[in-house]
């Protein structure tokens, strides 16, 4: 029984080392074809036929994903072309399936070509780094990175300044729109003060109209009639007026001045009878009186 599970066990040892090998050898001879492909692609791009050379790079990857060759030969076609956004992510591809130093650096290397053509300096700059990273002794990479340095530098300064600009003009902005404020504030109170001085102007006129309709009012007698006003020259005042009305002569009448002489004239024969009167009994006759009227 103990031979039997010897002869189990070396068995299947024998087939997944066999598995092994045979997965081992589809493993080369897939990525002997990803490198057809790529060779390929090589030769189409130096003869400028970009297309072509994309299709075969593009089958190298679809053979082996993670062969670094395949995209990072196709990120640099893509921007040979010019198409910086796909040729970036191509190269970032290569950096994250690079296995060697010399795969990554040049892989870091492209990134900060493409991305200092898309005026990123300071990402640039950080991709340069880490190509030195993993070959300090590339002189073009470490000029490279002293540009981009020098370039993310000024960028800043110009951000900042742009910063600032912006402060300054909200600031300016907000002193603007205070001053604004104020004016309309002005404004305001200025119609504010003018339509009270309106309504005091009608309040004054209002209470001048009262009082004339009041004084109007005082100078009517108590039958509601209006007084006559009469100056002091032979007029005679309001109250003489009043006292001492003047009638009205009615036709067929006496004046009150005929009626005065006549009363006169009257008084003036009474006094003559009475005088003769006077006499008679003095001399002791008898005198008769007689009215004439």
């Amino acid at each position: 029984m103990k031979h039997i599970v010897i002869i189990i066990l070396t068995l299947f040892s024998i087939a997944s080392f066999a598995q092994d090998k045979e997965k081992e050898a589809q493993e080369i001879l897939s990525k002997n074809k990803a490198n057809d492909f790529v060779y390929d692609a090589n030769i189409l791009v130096d003869n400028e036929d970009y297309v072509s050379a994309e299709m075969e790079y593009r089958k190298a990857i679809s053979e082996q994903p993670n062969y670094a060759v395949g995209a990072y030969n196709l990120g640099n076609t893509y921007y040979k072309k010019g198409i910086y956004d796909e040729a970036l992510y191509r190269l970032k591809q290569t950096a994250k399936y690079a296995t060697t130093k010399d795969e990554k650096y040049r892989a870091y290397h492209n990134i900060g070509n493409v991305l200092m053509q898309n005026k990123q300096c300071k990402e640039a700059a950080e991709a340069f780094k880490n190509a030195l990273r993993n070959n300090p002794l590339d002189d073009q990479t470490r000029y490279n990175y002293a540009l981009a340095k020098e370039c993310a530098e000024q960028q800043q300064d110009q951000q900042d300044q742009q910063d600032e600009n912006k402060d300054q003009n909200e600031e300016n902005k907000d002193d603007q729109q205070d001053q604004e404020d104020q004016e309309d504030q002005k404004d305001q109170d200025k119609d504010q003060d003018k339509e009270n001085d309106d309504q005091d102007k009608d309040q004054d006129q209002e209470d001048e109209g009262d009082q004339d309709k009041k004084d109007g009012e005082d100078e009517k007698d108590e039958d509601g009639n209006p007084k006559d006003e009469k100056d002091d020259e032979g007029k005679g005042g309001e109250d003489e007026q009043k006292d001492n009305p003047k009638p009205k002569q009615q036709p067929g009448q006496l004046s009150p001045q005929q009626v005065k002489n006549l009363l006169e004239a009257m008084n003036d024969q009474e006094q003559k009878v009475q005088d003769k009167m006077n006499a008679q009994k003095a001399k002791g006759e008898r005198v008769q009186t007689e009215k004439d009227w």
